[in-house]
């Protein structure tokens, strides 16, 4: 009787530890299916502490591990091309509307604002302390000679800056190497730099509240509607390179728009102050920040 009940009880251990068996695996093949994600974004999204914030929180729900490539915007979408990463999240709309039309990128979509400040030393030499006109603080610069600091990386925010020289007729090749010096290097670095020597920055509002070796710099400019900075994500083709995880691509960018998502981001920010606005519904605010 006791052999019996013992044969009863084993089969039954047996089978539960087959079943269980049976569920791990499909777990696991679940995550498998969806993998590792590889995302290139901006330095900024890093720099800000942005995605120190979501990451886990959209980790957590899906299930899928992220890896981030900080990198700035040029070479996020050159790594896109190249099929070296999953998705992108970067702030060029006009080179990302040429990624998706050239067929590297499909499904993208607005996530967030927030917008570039000018920065310089206390002392200010261009004298452009409170003013809103980024391209008339531009030509003072220019006008002085005052050390500006670029970051010469062609990033989001290195493109901009060269587009708002360019606007304001200044040619800051002729003076490469003299008052206008290229860091070669990402936002943190540049600001180090800029700090370092009392040069002018533009910068984005989010890494610049985030920085701590601050030193003389302040905010000198701001508020003008060409510092508006709109950040997208954009997936890279699975058609042009078959081998992406378009799966937990697709996954990642539903959670950023989503209403979950979109609140992740809204909650990031020192004492209850956004670093970046959700604006998945494509929604633009000019009421930039001071």
């Amino acid at each position: 009787m006791e052999l019996h009940l013992a044969i009863k009880l084993r089969r039954h251990v047996t089978l539960l530890a087959f079943v269980i068996s049976v569920l791990l695996f499909a777990t696991v093949m679940v995550r498998a299916a969806d993998g590792e994600l590889l995302l290139a974004s901006t330095t900024s999204t890093e720099n800000s502490g942005l995605f120190a914030h979501i990451l886990p929180i959209f980790e957590a729900q899906s299930h899928i591990k992220t890896r981030v490539i900080a990198v700035g915007t040029g070479q996020a979408l050159r790594l896109g091309r190249n099929g070296d990463a999953d998705v992108l999240l970067v702030h060029d709309t006009e080179a990302e509307t040429a990624f998706v039309a050239d067929g590297y990128g499909v499904d993208r979509r607005p996530v967030m604002f927030n917008d570039f400040v000018l920065l310089g030393p206390r002392a200010d030499p261009a004298k452009i302390s409170g003013g809103s006109d980024a391209i008339m603080a531009l030509r003072a610069i220019a006008k002085v000679d005052a050390i500006f600091i670029s970051r010469g990386d062609d990033s989001g925010t290195h493109r901009l800056e060269r587009r708002l020289w360019s606007v304001a007729g200044v040619k800051v090749e002729e003076a490469s190497g003299h008052w206008y010096r290229e860091a070669g290097a990402g936002m943190g670095a540049a600001l180090n730099i800029a700090s370092s020597v009392g040069g002018y920055i533009l910068c984005d509002r989010a890494t610049w509240l985030n920085f701590r070796n601050k030193g003389n710099l302040k905010v000198l400019v701001a508020g003008d509607v060409k510092l508006f900075n709109q950040y997208s994500v954009v997936r890279v083709n699975p058609e042009r390179h078959p081998h992406v995880n378009a799966r937990a691509a697709s996954k990642f960018v539903d959670w950023l728009v989503s209403p979950a998502g979109q609140s992740a981001i809204r909650r990031f920010g020192p004492d209850d102050r956004p670093l970046f606005f959700p604006n998945a519904s494509g929604r633009r605010s000019s009421d930039l920040q001071r």
